[in-house]
């Protein structure tokens, strides 16, 4: 590798410590970075990017993967900055390295590629919704019940499939059970309808990725030359997909840094495989190992706890977290008649916090094992007017009247889109008529009508925006959704709000804006819903939680059988899955964490006694401040550590 700066490369590495500036260096070769909660893992990594850049590698042969858009945004920013800042690189003549999630990197291979699948590069991407519309539909044709049997299921079994590499053939002849078999035969005619509608469905993205590197060596070869540096985000998080993926990718120049933690794989029912990072040293020999184990988030007491608790794991690395910071509060162990006073001990708290100690509403975050949770939370919030966001609830792509304006624009882009066909259908005749000049006699029709006028509007080349903005006059959004309600206001709303994200396109060709732009709605996750700077609490899953950090933390339901979940008890694996759920948890506090647990709890219509979780009891007296039921917690009481019955 020919060195083409020696002046400020340095510089690029000033601000590490000794592990991180050794992991951001070391360039040839398999790197595992074993990176611990808060210890500065996209710092290491974007240090990484453009210590390579420096040191004379081709931005356009650097491969990042990551698992959502905004840790993609972020780290792209991030190296683009330090590239500025510490090299004479002239940035005009080279473009920077590619950043993306595994889907969309994929997507952009399937585009250029889509001729050897046959589909063409216009392919439309199906999303869940889309996905079990077109199931029901194939199994309704194969007179299967749609009630019995639901189609998400029938897709759930597709979809875990996809994840493993199992073709329909294949899945066909391992089918065992009824509901598999019934399955499989859904599997068979739905890969040819896609096929059919050019389209592919979320899992597709990889899984057609992989079989075409393995049919045509051709394909690989130039990938393997186009992505001589790989980079990889929580490798721990990836499926037998992902990681055959990268392997291909990898495999001529073994050039392959990934960055995880053992310790925070959560995602199992994901089917992200946890032995993919414990065995990376087994799949690339004289692999490096390299241990980022200081922490720059929490403060001593959340640390010691937290290793004291993941400690009672028997599987993964031996890592040992330690960090400078103050010893700061102990960790806060609170016990409670039932859900809603747990949900009324976390309003006493933010409110004490942001009134005596400075905390604003956007320091905070619940965290819970189970959606059902937030129930009791959300209504107790109410009650007291605290403003508060759901993390992971219905997003904004996914909502009706907005999928309505999408469908449009995927319909302009492939004609042959049938679950856009199927939305719009949906319509009423009346409110799609009052634009027309002609008399269409049914939808269908009207649609046709519509879709003529927008393909004139095309040929103006507007912007992305302005074509938005005439989808929704021509085809009446406005009347339809503004009803006179609250409701029929916030849907419009809704809308509007679309044309702020479209205005990111700007005077981008309107075709290439509109096929980006509906790549990227497919392709949103829920973790880029966090809005931390909006003044709210945020409410959210402890699985929904990794990745991110908030001053304050609560964790509710901290009773066996919630956490850890009933389902995880008659399995080691899963219990050490579930503790490390908890180790999650715990660590995304950097000041103050509070562990809540009810002696009664409405379980889905149940009311069922709670006993304390027995992570609690793995906690360390001296990290932590007990309160016993009906005793009133003082913030200065020091002296208050008694053993949990």
């Amino acid at each position: 590798m020919d060195k083409m700066l020696t002046s400020h490369n340095m510089d690029i590495l000033k601000n590490l410590n000794k592990k991180q500036k050794e992991a951001a260096s070391t360039l040839d070769g398999p790197l595992l970075i074993l990176a611990g909660p808060g210890s500065g893992k996209t710092r290491t990594l974007t240090h990484r990017i453009a210590y390579l850049v420096s040191e004379g590698v081709e931005p356009h042969n650097i491969l990042a993967v990551t698992f959502t858009n905004k840790a993609a945004s972020e780290m792209k920013q991030r190296v683009l900055d330090l590239l500025k800042t510490n090299t004479d690189l002239p940035l005009a003549k080279y473009q920077l390295p590619t950043v993306g999630t595994f889907h969309s990197i994929c997507a952009k291979i399937l585009r250029t590629e889509a001729p050897k699948l046959n589909r063409t590069s216009d392919f439309t991407i199906y999303d869940d919704g889309d996905q079990a519309l077109l199931i029901k539909k194939i199994m309704q044709e194969l007179d299967m019940d749609t009630k019995q049997l639901p189609p998400k299921k029938i897709a759930y079994y597709i979809n875990n499939a996809k994840d493993k590499l199992i073709t329909p053939d294949k899945y066909t002849a391992l089918a065992g059970t009824p509901t598999e078999k019934k399955a499989g035969q859904v599997y068979l005619i739905y890969q040819k309808k896609l096929q059919e509608i050019n389209a592919f469905d979320f899992g597709d993205l990889i899984t057609q990725t992989v079989f075409l590197f393995k049919k045509d060596k051709s394909v690989l070869k130039k990938y393997q030359e186009r992505f001589k540096y790989i980079l990889v985000d929580e490798y721990q998080d990836t499926n037998t997909a992902q990681y055959e993926w990268l392997h291909l990718l990898a495999e001529k120049y073994k050039n392959i840094c990934v960055v995880g933690d053992d310790a925070q794989a959560i995602y199992s029912w994901r089917n992200a495989d946890f032995q993919n990072i414990l065995d990376f040293n087994k799949d690339w020999p004289n692999a490096k190992i390299i241990k980022l184990e200081q922490n720059y988030r929490s403060t001593q007491n959340i640390i010691n706890a937290a290793n004291a608790v993941i400690q009672n794991n028997s599987l993964g690395y031996k890592k040992s977290l330690w960090t400078q910071n103050e010893e700061g509060n102990p960790i806060v162990i609170c016990e409670l008649g039932n859900e809603y006073e747990e949900a009324e001990f976390m309003v006493d708290q933010i409110q004490h916090l942001t009134e005596q100690d400075g905390y604003s509403l956007n320091d905070f975050v619940v965290l819970f094992r189970t959606n059902a949770q937030s129930r009791a939370i959300e209504q107790t919030f109410l009650r007291y007017d605290i403003p508060y966001k759901i993390v992971g609830g219905l997003r904004f792509y996914q909502r009706q009247e907005v999928k309505d304006v999408i469908a449009w624009l995927r319909l302009l882009q492939n004609e042959n889109d049938t679950a856009s066909w199927q939305r719009l259908q949906r319509l009423r005749l009346g409110d799609l008529k009052k634009s027309l000049k002609d008399t269409p006699k049914n939808k269908q029709q009207a649609i046709n009508s519509i879709l003529n006028i927008l393909k004139e509007k095309l040929k103006e080349n507007p912007t992305l925006t302005q074509l938005v903005k005439y989808i929704i006059k021509i085809s009446n959004f406005e009347n339809i959704l503004k009803d006179g309600t609250d409701k029929g206001e916030e849907r419009w709303e809704n809308v509007k709000e679309l044309l702020s994200v479209t205005e990111d396109f700007g005077q981008i060709n309107v075709q290439e804006a509109m096929g980006t732009f509906l790549e990227n709605v497919t392709l949103a996750q829920e973790a880029d819903n966090v809005e931390t700077q909006s003044n709210l609490v945020h409410l959210m899953t402890l699985h929904m939680a990794k990745g991110l950090e908030f001053p304050v933390v609560f964790i509710a339901g901290c009773e066996e059988g919630i956490l850890p979940h009933s389902s995880s008890m008659l399995s080691a694996d899963e219990l050490e899955e579930e503790r490390r759920l908890f180790y999650v948890g715990l660590t995304r506090a950097k000041n103050l964490a509070y562990m809540l647990f009810v002696r009664r709890r409405m379980v889905w219509g149940n009311t069922q006694l709670g006993r304390p979780s027995s992570f609690l009891h793995e906690l360390p007296q001296q990290y932590i401040k007990f309160k016993p039921l009906n005793e009133e917690f003082e913030e200065e009481e020091e002296e208050n550590i008694i053993e949990i019955d």
